[in-house]
């Protein structure tokens, strides 16, 4: 029998895949989907300048390792210094990052029970001990998730706003208060993959230099450029700088810093692409209401529908509309498992689903 001599902490871990990717699915049935409305991808896609600006980079030539022209540009775009920011391959990439500087075997964690699933299997990686509080009233609950760090020792909390699978929200002058009940040797982890899409005052006002919290932003969400795999933290200058301990110095490739680049820079295509967002979700919501159902108020560029019933009723509604030709996914824990989670489209995507909702719940209840 073959021994890769594994570590013991390796071979102790399921070999899981937190989402299955909508290209299995389609493998899988042997068709495409006609509409991609389950990984809150942005459909609307990315500014032209991106698109240009990355067709126009030099293929042959690896990435810079420092990105130092996206992030001196971010970091006048945020008003701090390159210092301040990392840039990484997504949020997924600086949170594997981040736990493996912080996290040894038994390293206390904290987390929403059901929240973003990855940054558990970060966790979990490198040994840690993951300590989970539960939603309130379908958000993430910043005083249980700071108490349970007091409770625990934790050295990591993770909340994200807007919420990941929920789509809801929490005012950012309301988490800069209770900052001032996390502990002082705890790291806030403020995943804000979805702040550009939410309403103003949601992104917490926090210092740059504030040692308590290092914030995730995306170019995969608001900008449409989830396939580049491009994000970034912001955080006090030290702690930073501590990613190029472990980092990968050339995992961002020159096409896709290129990319970000023009993006940030063209701020009314982004205008543009969240002003399609809301309508989307304001679509969403209306075709959940015309067959009966309730629309979670959403601050992201998905919405998650109430379907009204227990986890596996609604289980049964994703199943009929994947079947139905749409992908779509559900959050994985309760209550919040009774909903399904629909990605902003477009028009066309948004009248396919308004024709396979009825069909889904008629289907499910049968």
């Amino acid at each position: 029998m073959t021994d890769f001599h594994l570590t013991a902490l390796a071979q102790s871990l399921p070999s899981t895949v937190p989402f299955v990717g909508p290209e299995t699915q389609e493998r899988a049935q042997g068709r495409a989907f006609g509409a991609r409305l389950g990984a809150n991808e942005n459909v609307f896609g990315p500014s032209p300048q991106a698109v240009r600006a990355m067709a126009e980079t030099a293929q042959w030539m690896y990435g810079d390792p420092e990105s130092y022209d996206l992030r001196h540009a971010l970091a006048k775009h945020h008003s701090c210094t390159a210092d301040h920011i990392i840039v990484g391959e997504g949020i997924d990439g600086l949170l594997g990052y981040l736990v493996r500087l912080f996290v040894a075997d038994g390293d206390a964690v904290v987390t929403s029970d059901g929240a973003y699933p990855t940054f558990n299997y970060h966790v979990a990686g490198f040994g840690g001990t993951l300590h989970k509080v539960p939603y309130l009233n379908d958000h993430e609950d910043p005083t249980a998730l700071f108490g349970k760090a007091t409770e625990t020792g934790a050295k990591l909390v993770y909340l994200a706003n807007p919420d990941n699978p929920m789509g809801t929200w929490h005012k950012g002058e309301m988490l800069t208060a209770a900052l001032d009940t996390l502990p002082s040797d705890c790291l806030l982890v403020l995943d804000e993959a979805y702040v550009e899409t939410a309403p103003e005052g949601t992104a917490a006002q926090v210092n740059p230099d504030d040692p308590r919290v290092i914030r995730m932003r995306t170019f995969s969400k608001a900008y449409g450029m989830a396939g580049a795999r491009v994000g970034y933290a912001i955080g006090h200058p030290e702690l930073i700088a501590a990613f190029n301990k472990v980092r990968n110095h050339f995992g961002m490739n020159r096409a896709a810093q290129a990319g970000a680049l023009a993006a940030l820079q063209d701020q009314a295509y982004l205008s543009e692409t969240l002003a399609s967002i809301r309508d989307a979700r304001n679509q969403i919501t209306k075709i959940a209401r015309e067959n009966g159902l309730i629309a979670i108020r959403s601050a992201t560029n998905f919405v998650s529908i109430d379907c009204g019933q227990d986890a596996a009723f609604a289980q049964r509604v994703l199943a009929a509309l994947i079947k139905e030709g749409l992908f779509v996914r559900m959050p994985f824990v309760a209550p919040q498992n009774r909903c399904i989670r629909i990605s902003c489209g477009t028009s066309d995507d948004l009248a396919l689903f308004a024709v396979a909702l009825p069909k889904a719940l008629k289907n499910a209840g049968e």
